[in-house]
């Protein structure tokens, strides 16, 4: 790099006021001054960039690690749960269930309509009583509403 010291800057001073002038010197040295600001906050932008990127490559690299650990634990815990599942299918007797990649391919029940139960579904109130005690089952418009509840003077 260029070692300048006092001396030095002393001695371009002094040149550039002989050359350039006193009347434009400080313009020139306003302009040299913001473009030495521009130069330096480019070189910075352009480290902190190559910093950035290298912290997203190592960042990738720690979420490629974390992530194969993780398949790791997966497997074995897949592994340890399909062996359970035989031995406990063994002692109680019962059929295992039929996996292949973590799909359970067991019987699967048989379809029921879910019209079958519609007592369960029906209020506990029965509807001739609400009819008779005026409780409103459907809701109605507002233009149903008042041709309903309009006096029969004005029909």
């Amino acid at each position: 790099m260029i070692d300048l010291g006092i001396d030095k800057l002393a001695l371009i001073g002094a040149v550039a006021l002989v050359v350039i002038g006193p009347e434009k010197l400080p313009r020139v040295a306003r302009t040299v001054g913001t473009l030495l600001g521009k130069a330096q906050r480019y070189v910075s932008d352009v480290k902190a960039e190559v910093n950035r990127s290298m912290e997203l490559d190592e960042l990738k690299r720690m979420k490629e690690t974390m992530e194969d650990a993780a398949k790791d634990v997966n497997q074995t815990l897949r592994d340890n749960a399909t062996e359970f599942e035989k031995s406990w299918a063994e002692s109680t007797g019962e059929t295992p269930a039929i996996t292949h990649d973590g799909i359970d391919y067991s019987p699967v029940p048989e379809y029921r309509h879910p019209k079958k139960n519609w007592r369960l579904k029906q209020g506990a109130v029965p509807n001739w009583y609400k009819a008779r005690n005026g409780v409103r089952t459907k809701a109605l418009s507002g233009a149903a509403r008042v041709a309903r509840y309009r006096p029969t003077s004005f029909k």
